[in-house]
């Protein structure tokens, strides 16, 4: 036994009260024997190389390629995506892409290429292939944006799974965004990445990885062209980054290198080129179109771990309307539910939920409920029972359900990658919506098991059906929260047909964006943890993933008030915006912070409701064109190095560029612009990128600039739509896209296309019609002028 095992164990037993501790020991220890038992031993291992090529099958799109020891199957798609598998594994199936892969390019032709190497051309890149089984991608001009080496596997003598490495060399100027939600980001230093989903147990700052969302998707941006690339492998493994040199040593560049380790899964990998719209549009074909949410739920959000009963919930609510303060939908946490049991209510503290509900309703408010996917195993829970006569939970090894521990106590688990158990798990969601929730909000479900030592989460030998494949929590632990979004989505579509569901997720994987978004789970209160909440949202929009945000002030402690209106600020112009805490931490009503922070958080509510016509717009255009809402400022001008290294200001959408305070005591900061002239949205004054600019920040408010020619949807004085329009630069077009949804339904929206110009001294805006330009139908407000 090891000493610190034991250490840990007593620990456990004192700080999570008798009962429950005890039962984290105890789940400790059997998830221990569990895959003792259950778990291949490895032993010796041969490693194996591809070898050099011996044959050539060249077929639609691309061909095989034998080697002595391998093959690879290699493919260039119709929407431009290259897909190569080793050992001639293909897409499918796949837990990521959104159906079927899709067809090849009849175009792309592998043919030979010089020393024995072949190649692949397609219209956005040329793939080459060497003779020892490096795979190169190279722009149509021939310049290498990415060299994998021969991979390597290193396979049980008495067979099993095998594990890999993949090493790769990217351009000397190429910077590392995504792997999901990292901290640390969204640019992503030199070091080790781990991809197995995790519960940190904490609250967590830039220093914690891996978190709730690992993937293994990279964006990679260079000076010649944006590449994305995806490694379809489920199982647990690290990325190890390393940033190249430009006139490293005695003047040559040192490439930049990225080295992926897999505990097992296929070799398959999927490489995306060109801009990085264009990278993310063809992503989304490939593994889904983001979920549409409704209106309200690009409001405002207000969620606490403890709001006691009823009566704090009206308290809360009566707290924002007496105040003026916008509000669209409260949360409620695990304590609404009877201890702790998923799908019921604590009928003493909520006697009358339906009820609350309808009231909040008529007050334009929805009440979201949070779902976790553990289940109390006891006799007479309801879904305990009705899920043990569908054999619908994950068992270990051995054959019994497997056990872990959670807040109900003891619990057991879905098997979320069974399509029977996903309808029978939708179902489940009537009972929420009896109560009059209209929206979901998935917990714990990387998944996790309260243990005193080792790994939170199942035994990594328990059971899963993997789609009727077979297989363990090895490869399946990764998806789960994703069968679980699939899941309640699915159920949701069944139950409520004529409205998009609403739900979000603090784990997932590749594709989730099909389901709902995420959230920042349980970020630590502090400037750190501020910058680590932007962080998360740029690098999951690079991921896929548009919709998601943090907790406002942290998830534990008490903000100052700065911090407090600071990170509120910041909310207010990212797609979640939601106010949250923990049971144990101060409170998160603006109005708890004193009269300024108050006028301030209102103006900033105020602001955001406003701006809730371009939330939506923008939330049409992720899910046509794969653009997250939040964008890095180098997402127009890859290419320009300085906004590569700018991780302190985004913009949203194409028309606002956003620039927050993340340091205490600021009152001013400098903004790194991209090209073309920027208005501050409040004073109209004009700045000239590219560039630096210094900006007033006063406590009242954080920089945001408008592009000049810019055409916003916005709502007006009288609650119509309206459109904001930015003046052009002389000289200079501008527009920008409207797609007017006020609903909750699924009608196919038009997008409308705006056009800004000068005519003489006046700005003209007209419409872009199927006809020609016509007048626009909505009210116009030109901003701006006062710079000329």
């Amino acid at each position: 036994m090891d000493g610190r095992d034991l250490v840990r164990s007593v620990k456990a037993v004192g700080s999570a009260g008798a009962a429950q501790g005890l039962r984290t020991v105890l789940a400790a220890w059997r998830r221990r024997r569990a895959d003792a038992a259950g778990l291949p031993v490895r032993g010796a291992e041969r490693a194996r190389v591809p070898g050099p090529v011996l044959a050539v099958e060249p077929g639609p799109g691309g061909g095989v390629v034998r080697f002595t020891r391998s093959e690879l199957r290699i493919t260039v798609t119709v929407n431009g995506a290259v897909y190569w598998g080793w050992d001639g594994a293909r897409p499918e199936p796949s837990y990521a892409l959104d159906g079927r892969a899709p067809e090849p390019d009849p175009r792309a032709v592998l043919e030979p290429d010089k020393d024995g190497a072949w190649r692949v051309v397609a219209e956005r890149l040329t793939v080459v292939v060497s003779r020892h089984g490096a795979v190169e991608v190279r722009t149509p001009g021939g310049v290498t944006l990415r060299r994998d080496l021969p991979p390597r596997w290193w396979e049980p003598a008495g067979g099993g799974e095998a594990r890999w490495m993949q090493r790769s060399e990217v351009a000397a100027d190429a910077r590392f965004f995504g792997l999901g939600g990292r901290a640390s980001g969204p640019r992503l230093r030199d070091g080790t990445y781990r991809l197995w989903n995790t519960d940190p147990g904490h609250a967590f700052g830039p220093g914690d990885d891996p978190l709730y969302i690992t993937m293994p998707v990279q964006m990679v941006v260079a000076d010649a062209a944006t590449h994305l690339v995806f490694h379809d492998s489920t199982w647990d493994g690290s990325v190890i980054l390393r940033e190249g040199e430009e006139g490293a040593g005695s003047g040559h560049d040192r490439a930049g290198t990225s080295e992926l380790r897999m505990d097992g899964g296929p070799l398959r990998c999927w490489v995306l080129v060109g801009t990085p719209a264009r990278v993310l549009h063809t992503w989304a074909s490939l593994t889904g179109a983001a979920a549409l949410p409704p209106v309200w739920a690009l409001g405002h959000h207000h969620a606490r771990w403890g709001f006691g009963d009823e009566q704090e919930v009206r308290r809360i609510v009566g707290g924002y309307h007496e105040r003026g303060l916008p509000l669209d939908a409260v949360h409620l946490d695990i304590d609404h539910f009877d201890a702790h049991q998923v799908f019921t209510v604590d009928r003493d503290r909520f006697p009358k939920l339906p009820v609350l509900a309808e009231e909040l309703r008529r007050d334009g408010i929805r009440l979201v409920s949070i779902v976790d996917p553990a289940i109390k195993a006891a006799p007479g829970n309801a879904v305990y029972d009705s899920g043990t006569a569908e054999d619908a939970f994950v068992r270990d090894s051995a054959g019994p359900v497997a056990r872990g521990v959670v807040w109900p106590g003891e619990a057991v688990y879905p098997d979320f990658t069974r399509a029977r158990v996903r309808q029978w798990w939708g179902g489940l969601y009537e009972e929420r919506l009896s109560q009059g929730f209209a929206g979901f909000w998935h917990d714990m479900n990387e998944p996790v098991s309260f243990t005193a030592f080792g790994e939170s989460t199942l035994p990594r030998s328990a059971r899963h059906d993997l789609e009727g494949r077979g297989g363990d929590h090895r490869e399946a632990h990764n998806v789960y929260a994703l069968g679980m979004a699939r899941a309640g989505y699915q159920g949701l579509r069944e139950l409520t047909p004529q409205e998009r569901p609403f739900l979000f997720s603090r784990s997932g994987w590749a594709g989730m964006q099909r389901y709902g978004g995420t959230w920042s789970g349980d970020v630590a209160t502090g400037w750190p943890g501020l910058r680590a909440s932007l962080s998360l949202v740029l690098g999951l929009g690079l991921c896929g993933v548009p919709y998601s945000g943090p907790d406002v002030g942290g998830y534990d402690g008490s903000p100052s008030p700065e911090l407090y209106l600071r990170w509120f600020q910041l909310g207010a112009y990212l797609p979640l915006f939601r106010t949250h805490a923990s049971i144990r931490a101060g409170r998160r009503e603006p109005w708890e912070f004193g009269d300024e922070v108050l006028d301030h958080a209102r103006v900033a509510l105020v602001e955001r409701r406003r701006l809730l016509p371009y939330f939506m717009t923008l939330a049409h255009l992720a899910r046509r064109t794969g653009a997250p809402y939040v964008r890095p400022m180098w997402w127009g001008a890859p290419e320009d190095r300085a906004l590569r290294d700018c991780e302190d200001a985004f913009l949203l959408g194409d028309c606002l560029l956003v620039a927050p305070v993340l340091d205490p005591g600021a009152d001013r900061r400098a903004v790194q612009l991209p090209r073309g002239r920027w208005y501050d949205t409040v004073t109209e004054e004009a700045y000239e990128g590219p560039g630096q600019v210094l900006v007033d920040a006063p406590l009242s408010r954080i920089p945001v600039l408008a592009r000049a020619g810019a055409v916003l949807p916005v709502r007006g004085r009288d609650g119509g739509l309206e459109l904001e329009v930015w003046a052009p630069a002389p000289g200079r077009t501008g527009g920008g896209l409207v797609v007017a949804d006020s609903g909750e339904g699924w009608e196919e929206l038009e997008i409308e296309r705006y056009v800004t110009r000068w005519e003489g001294k006046r700005v003209v805006v007209e419409r872009d019609g199927e006809d020609g330009p016509d007048e626009p139908s909505l009210p116009v407000r030109v901003r701006g002028l006062g710079a000329w």
